[in-house]
Parts: structure tokens; C-alpha cells; sequence
């Protein structure tokens, strides 16, 4: 079932949604200072590209604190309103209920992706 809720959502915007993560690291990668920003949102797109079978786990830290502040300053708020507005509209179905439920979490993730680590689930 992850395999097949991976396909239609990669299909149906998360394609788009990785996307834009990917953009979002590439301007941080322009400066030196921004290159670790960078680098977790390229590892957050592939989240964003399949995220069924995989949840998001917070390690709190007074470096990851410091970060999150920087990042929803100057690229998070974009991320999380666009997931936000696909979660919203995802939730008009009841078959769109499941895929919504990733792009809320995916929302979440892009208001404090530091300190986050991503774990495959066994179910």
C-alpha cells in the first residue's frame, strides 16, 4: 500500500512539492553560511517526493532552536503555506483524506525541518 499511495502522490503534487524544496536549498546553497540549510532540504525533498512509510522524528537542541528561527525566517513560511493550501484541498475527498495527512505533515516539517530526522516505519 506505501508503494501505491507513493506513486498517485508522487503523480498528483509531490513531484511539484519536492520540487520546491530542491529550489529552496539550491538559493540557500548560494551562500557559503547556507550550504547545512541547503543540504537538509535536499534531504527533505525526497521526503516530500514519497512520504508514505516514513514519519518525522524531533531531536530538541539549542543549535536545531536557532536554526528553525533562521529557516522560518527566510524560506520555511513558503514551503508550509504551500503544503498547508494542498493538505486543505486534499481534504475536500474522502480518498484525498490519507495524502492530505502527508502534506500536513510535510507543512510541519518545513516550519522546523532542523532537529528532525526521517525514519522509515514498519507498517
Amino acid at each position: 500500500m506505501k508503494v501505491l499511495g507513493n506513486i498517485i502522490w508522487f503523480l498528483f503534487g509531490g513531484f511539484f512539492g519536492g520540487l520546491s524544496w530542491i529550489a529552496i536549498g539550491v538559493l540557500w546553497c548560494l551562500t557559503i553560511i547556507g550550504i547545512p540549510v541547503g543540504l537538509q532540504c535536499f534531504k527533505l525533498a525526497s521526503l516530500s517526493f514519497w512520504p508514505f512509510g516514513k514519519e518525522v522524528v524531533y531531536d530538541a537542541s539549542t543549535t536545531s532552536l536557532l536554526l528553525n528561527i533562521l529557516w522560518i525566517i527566510f524560506g520555511g513560511i513558503p514551503l508550509a503555506i504551500g503544503h498547508f493550501i494542498s493538505g486543505v484541498l486534499l481534504m475536500i475527498t474522502i480518498i484525498g483524506i490519507p495524502f492530505a495527512a502527508q502534506s500536513f505533515k510535510l507543512a510541519q516539517l518545513a516550519l522546523m525541518p532542523f532537529g528532525a530526522r526521517v525514519v522509515k516505519t514498519r507498517y
